[in-house]
Parts: C-alpha cells; structure tokens; sequence
C-alpha cells in the first residue's frame, strides 16, 4: 500500500529541502564506495597491522580478501544495566560470523553513560555532547577500513543517535544495529513514581525511596518506561536497521542471543562481496526518516527525538524541521500508552502485540511508507511480524496477531487513543518549543498564569521546600540551553511540579532545557529555542508576567506588550560553575559550537 497523499507530500517537501545536500551525500557515498570500502586498499603495513591478533586462518583469509569481515562497534559497560547484556555479544557476533562464512573483530568501542544516574548531577551536562562524541568514536574505529559492513551495539539514549550519526557518516558500509533488550518488569511505574512523590513530600525517608528504586530498575536490561531509549529502538526497527521483531525481547533469553546471531549473518550477508549490497547511506531515505517520525507520533516517544532525529537526518544529507515533524503529529494517531503515557511497560506493549501489530495498522491506514529498503530486504511489510524462537533455535516470524493482547496498551487506527500523535511544536513570541502531549489531560493543556523565573533546577526546588509554590504558576528554569550548560535533562522537576498539580495547582514548565521521554503529566514547554544566552525572549521574562501555554493551538506567549519586550535586557548570568568539574572543562569547545536546539543541537554543523 502506499502512503497517504498528506503524508507523501510533507516526504517531498523534504525531498525538495534536501535535494543539494543529499546529491553531494550520495556522491560522497558512492566515491567512498568505489575507492574500496574494506582493506583491499591497504598496503602490506596496514594489513599487518590490522589482523596482528588474528588466528592464522584468519589472517589468510583477510589477506586475500576472500571473506568478508564484520566490525563491531559496541557501548558495553558493565556499570549501566541497558550495556551489560553486550558483554557476551562479541562472541555471539564472531561465532555467526565464522558459521556464515566471515570474520568480526571489534572495531571500538564507545562510551555509554546514563540520564538516570546523571539526573540532577554535574554529568547530566555531558549527557547531550555525549551524542557527538559516540559519533567521533565510532569514526575513529571504522576508520582502520579493515571492514566491509558493521554491527552497532547500542541501546540508550544519546548512544543509538550517536552511533547512527556515524553509521550514516560511513554510508558506503551496510549497518545492522543490534539492540539488548528491555530488563523484565518490576514494580509498576505509576507506584515508583508515587513514592518519589512521598519523597519530595518529606512523607517517606530515603531508605522507601531506594527500594522502590531498586525494585523498579533491578536488572539487565533498560528502563522499561517508554523515554528516550526504548524509543531509539522503535526508531531502528520501523526505519529497518534492526532485523525484523528485534527490538523488546529481553536479554540474556534464548531468542535474544538467536536475534543477535541472526543479525550478524544478515550484515555479513549484505555487504558488496555478496549479491545483496545494502549501503545504509543510500538504505535510508527520506521515507525512512519520515517512518521513524510517524512511530514517534503513533507509540507517544520520546521529546528528544525532535533533537536527534534533525542531527541524524542531517548525516545523510536529510534535512528536517521542527515544522515537518508537527505536521506528521496532527497527521498520526496515538496508538501505544506505555508508560508514562499509561500504566503499562514495554514490555506489556511487547506481548500485546508489540512494533508487528503497531506497524502493520500503520501500514494498513497508509501513514507509513511500505516501498522502502531495510537491512532485511525490500519494503516494510516484513516488519508487520512477531519473532519467535524455532525448533532448532533459530528465529521464526510469524504475522503480528490481528487482535491487540490489551487494548488499553495497544490499539488499532481505527479506535486511536488520541487522533494526534503525541508530541507538538509550539511556537509564538517566546519563540519554538515541543511539548509532549500524550501524557497530559487535556483539560491541563491549556495553562495561563503568572510566572516564576529561576535560572536552575535546585533552585524551583528549594522553592518548593520553602512552601513558595502553593498557587497556580508557570516555572521559566532558563539558561539551560545547549550553549549555556549543555542543555540537561530537568526530569527532577517532575515530580515536585507533579506533586504541586496534585494539589490543585495549575502549573506548567517553560524552559531551554530538555526534559526526557519521561516527560510527564504537567504540561512542559522545553526546548525553548533562540535560548536565554542567545538573547532569546525566554531571558527576558519576569517574575509575574503572564504566561499562556496552549497545547492544543501550538501556542506559546508571554502576554506583555512587544514594545515592552524588546527593550528589556536578558539578566547577566554567571555560568562559570558550570564550566569545570566533572569534564565539563573538556567541552568548552562544545558548547561554543553548538547549533540551536531546532537545528539538531549539535557540534557539527547546523542542519
């Protein structure tokens, strides 16, 4: 089936946009391509060198290039619960490798840190230029050219956008990424989220607060709620870099490690030395992008994907806007609630029918382009599947079940749970902001009062513990971009504004910093772009000016005079704090080069 005319023709306007850029992305590609995409074009030295370690069958075959050799590029760590699982996946890789016919070595490795210990702390500074620098990482282990495809092992939140930057940086190389795989379920999200309510409350200790913590994220695995990272693995298998069913099988599983293996052929399988040459550069298109915007919309992901997705399409010459992206919202209906969107986990999303049911509804209704290219071959259609494990031990697909296992987790385009997807662009004369809808109440979308203006995160808290925040009011946290501090996650602030609209209250979030995919039930403005240390209008605010938040418009205004505005001064602000400590003085270079959040956010270039 082919894609709605609404949705074909916000594609084409992409194409249009990207026409320049793409042609000399390509060109580049198919340059890369013809020069020699492996070591064939080393000399004696270089090869010597390059498989020093290596068995001596091996060595033989490299030397001649008769085989073709699989680097792996991988996050694993054994702090982080979502990397541990890629501590036996070199193995698994290399031995598929050796039974298909080829080789695998591990080109690198990159570094992988986590929002969730990061929160609120110095690290969470790093968090955003951590993309870039996987990205760098990852360019200086491909950049050996020993290898004619790569696996990319990666899970989390700034890894997988990273390690797609770079995948697509060395287009003429094919990329299958291979996920870990969600931790098993602990206790239910909404009670974590109570107790940290408690806590803010002063109503429990810290002792409650740890355990339920420590019930809740107490495995292998990642988070199970549905933020950043889960929606990274949506994203790979619905714009067709996983294997098809890959995504949510938990790990340390017979099927996980037959998923894995069963990758590593298909990579081995589609590189030049075969009759399947699937370089991802020209594997992923404008239809793939616009895919993986639509499952954005439809499952209810991730607010950092508006940020990822523009920096991950401009790496393949693709360029998107916050513009395209709303559009595809009004265009997509909410069809998953996982949590925080719902009480469920993916991992109930996963046996209510998971991304096979999502994607042939879809699909079906048309939103998605089905005549794409994947690692797996020739268009979308056999992603509509659910992976099981064989007889032998072997992966098996069989079509998506018809029915969703729990229609309050999992529905059809025809019952949607909302008619929009679940993420908007606001725009007015703060300036461009995204709000994650799909988590808020309607009747709370729409939120006018007076502000209250703190330049940081501890600062609306020590508010709070000062009972200064009993009354409706919008909390502007400003100076968070991505110039001024690197553009944080403010996630702490959830639960003390959450406890506040539980009493009542009607509050809202304006900041230029990011929240997460576990933006919540209060309506969060973020992203706020031109920033405060750029002179945006958001520094300008003050105390008690009314502000007026529209989610259902796409409304943001502060409602003073524009005569009034532009006279007035954004405040001095000292951020030498935040320039040292923790790393943070090794990224001064970072946060001077930086594109503006709309632009992708990254220290490459704008889009």
């Amino acid at each position: 089936m082919t894609a709605r005319k609404d949705i074909e023709a916000i594609t084409e306007r992409i194409r249009q946009r990207s026409r320049n850029s793409r042609d000399i992305y390509l060109e580049r590609v198919d340059n890369a391509a013809s020069r020699g995409a492996n070591r064939a074009v080393l000399s004696c030295g270089n090869l010597a060198h390059g498989f020093a370690a290596c068995a001596p069958a091996e060595k033989t075959a490299l030397a001649g290039d008769r085989v073709p050799n699989l680097g792996i590029i991988t996050s694993y760590n054994d702090m982080l619960s979502a990397h541990q699982p890629f501590e036996t996946f070199p193995q698994l890789i290399k031995q598929a490798a050796k039974e298909a016919g080829g080789i695998a070595q591990v080109a690198g490795g990159v570094p992988a840190m986590c929002d969730g210990v990061t929160q609120g702390q110095p690290g969470m500074e790093l968090s955003l230029f951590s993309r870039d620098v996987i990205a760098m990482a990852t360019a200086i282990g491909l950049s050996h050219n020993m290898f004619d495809a790569a696996v990319y092992l990666g899970v989390c939140d700034k890894i997988v956008p990273g390690l797609a930057i770079a995948a697509l940086t060395f287009g003429h190389l094919p990329a299958v990424f291979i996920p870990a795989g969600p931790m098993t379920t602990g206790i239910p999200n909404d009670e974590k989220a109570r107790v940290r309510q408690l806590y803010a409350e002063g109503k429990v200790g810290r002792a409650e607060l740890l355990e339920a913590e420590s019930k809740s994220y107490h495995g292998p695995g990642t988070c199970t709620f549905y933020g950043t990272a889960n929606s990274n693995q949506m994203l790979m298998e619905i714009m067709g870099l996983h294997t098809p069913g890959a995504s949510f099988v938990n790990p340390n599983t017979p099927l996980r490690d037959a998923l894995t293996k069963e990758a590593a052929k298909r990579a081995l399988a589609i590189t030049a030395m075969g009759n399947a040459y699937t370089p991802v550069g020209r594997m992923i298109d404008e239809r793939s992008v616009v895919n993986g915007i639509v499952g954005l919309h439809a499952t209810g992901g991730s607010t950092n994907h508006t940020i990822h997705l523009i920096a991950m399409a401009h790496a393949a010459g693709i360029q998107i806007t916050w513009q395209d992206i709303s559009d595809l919202s009004e265009a997509t209906p909410l069809l998953a609630r996982v949590y925080p969107n719902g009480l469920a986990d993916v991992n109930h999303f996963h046996a209510a029918g998971g991304l096979g049911f999502l994607i042939r509804e879809l699909l079906d209704a048309g939103l998605l382009h089905e005549d794409v290219q994947t690692v797996w071959g020739e268009g979308l259609r056999p992603y509509a599947i659910e992976a099981r494990l064989g007889p032998d031990g072997g992966v098996i697909r069989e079509a998506a079940p018809k029915i969703s296992g729990d229609e309050k987790v999992l529905t059809t385009f025809a019952k949607p749970f909302q008619p929009t997807g679940g993420l908007r662009v606001l725009a007015g004369n703060i300036g461009h902001a995204i709000i994650k809808t799909s988590a808020v109440k309607p009747e709370r979308r729409l939120i006018e009062a007076p502000a209250i203006v703190l330049d940081s995160q501890q600062a609306l808290n020590d508010a709070f513990k000062a009972g200064q925040l009993d009354r409706d009011f919008v909390a502007v946290i400003r100076f968070q971009g991505p110039k001024a501090n690197g553009m944080p996650e403010l996630h702490k602030l959830t639960t003390i504004l959450g406890v506040l609209q539980d009493r009542g209250h009607k509050v809202a979030l304006v900041t230029d910093g990011r929240m997460s995919g576990a933006s919540g039930k209060v309506p969060a403005a973020i992203h706020v772009t031109p920033e405060a240390l750029e002179g945006g209008v958001i520094g300008r605010i003050r105390d008690g000016d009314i502000i007026r938040l529209d989610a259902d418009n796409g409304t943001l205004e502060v409602l003073a005079p524009a005569s009034e505005l532009a006279v007035r001064k954004v405040p001095d602000i000292d951020l030498s704090a935040n320039d040292h400590g923790f790393g943070r003085e090794l990224f001064a270079g970072f946060r001077q080069m930086v594109a503006r959040a709309d632009h992708g956010a990254s220290a490459f270039g704008t889009a």
